[in-house]
């Protein structure tokens, strides 16, 4: 039977006509935009993550923009973002009216480093961009003692931890996705933004609507940007799972390594400290493509994750710099590859991956 990269389904079908009746609960009550669904969510969600605020916003990219702008980053400041994630990273940042500066990873942990962040930072730097790559944690908490705010992108990493805390509560700000094959994943877009801060939080709120506290005077030019009543109250039947399911991601890569996968690939490294979320699984391998190609054609669900760094992308060129040098970037989008990886992942099928990556390594 072949082997998707992703199984959202079978986690989600014994809580189907839970969730089924929490959507007719919102038909019925008539209350569709900021209602009870929403304002509960965002209490268990900030009580989950140990903060004293979350804040649900329409989706992760607009989360970053908006906390971005929360914690002071005004237009044509410079904001330091690794340039091996997921566009968005990036794109939220210009979208803020700042410019995106690129920055190198570690190449075991696939996380920025407070050496690599350093080297980017400017007399114009005025925040970071610390992003949790694959449910992996990165070191938030020590980049604040560069001196500028770090907003955690935990948007691949609910469910994660690094010394004891969680993902989403390692620096001034953070934001999540609920995109659906996330970790923790609506039915639909939506996002949220934590924090402890009580003024980020205020300014986080204005900013989600339009820039207003009241509906009537608007301070700044802001966002229409909410999270849904239906996708809350969907996430609300989801969020006490979430623990349970990153056992279950947790459990299946430890088969990937109990079942001697590292002969064959370069297995991904968790930091001391670090319980990842293991939102993807990805390894390395130097002929990557040709791995890629014969999984696929024996069934096993897989692929690449930017192939093409951020600051060598079209989009990015007026903000890369000429010629920049970023060795570990290039190499990881060069060599990666993602296996199948879900909180119900057997030990049969991920011993099944691990013959076919035998089989064509």
């Amino acid at each position: 039977m072949p082997i998707g990269l992703f199984d959202t389904a079978t986690a989600l079908a014994p809580l189907r006509e839970r969730i089924l009746e929490r959507i007719a609960g919102v038909v019925h009550g008539g209350a569709f935009i900021l209602g009870p669904e929403v304002e509960a969510f965002e209490a268990e969600l900030a009580s989950y993550i140990g903060v004293r605020h979350a804040i649900g916003v329409a989706n992760g990219t607009d989360a970053i923009t908006i906390a971005l702008r929360a914690l002071g980053v005004k237009p044509d400041d410079e904001v330091v973002v690794p340039s091996f994630t997921f566009y968005a990273s990036a794109e939220a940042i210009a979208t803020a009216g700042a410019r995106p500066v690129f920055c190198d990873v570690d190449p075991d942990t696939r996380n920025v480093t407070v050496d690599t962040v350093r080297a980017a930072l400017t007399p114009r730097t005025t925040a970071i961009v610390s992003v949790d790559l694959f449910g992996c944690p990165a070191p938030s908490g020590d980049l604040r003692a560069l001196g500028v705010p770090v907003l955690e992108d935990a948007a691949q990493a609910i469910g994660a931890s690094l010394d004891g805390r969680r993902a989403g509560s390692l620096a001034d700000a953070a934001t999540f996705s609920f995109y659906p094959s996330k970790n923790l994943g609506a039915f639909g877009d939506g996002g949220a933004i934590c924090t402890d801060d009580d003024d980020v939080a205020d300014r986080v709120r204005a900013l989600r609507f339009h820039g207003s506290r009241d509906k009537q005077t608007f301070e700044m030019v802001g966002y229409n940007s909410r999270l849904d009543e239906m996708q809350a109250a969907i996430l609300r039947v989801l969020l006490p799972e979430l623990d349970t399911w990153c056992d279950g991601r947790r459990a299946a890569a430890q088969a990937y390594a109990d079942a001697g996968l590292g002969q064959y690939l370069a297995l991904p490294t968790v930091p001391a400290g670090a319980e990842t979320a293991w939102h993807l699984y990805v390894a390395t391998h130097p002929r990557a493509d040709h791995v890629i190609a014969g999984l696929r054609e024996r069934g096993v669900g897989t692929r690449a994750y930017y192939r093409t760094p951020l600051h060598r992308q079209a989009a990015m060129s007026p903000y890369a710099l000429p010629m920049q040098s970023l060795p570990a970037t290039d190499e990881l989008a060069r060599t990666n590859l993602a296996l199948p990886m879900s909180p119900t992942l057997s030990r049969e099928a991920v011993e099944e991956v691990v013959a076919a990556v035998a089989a064509v390594a």
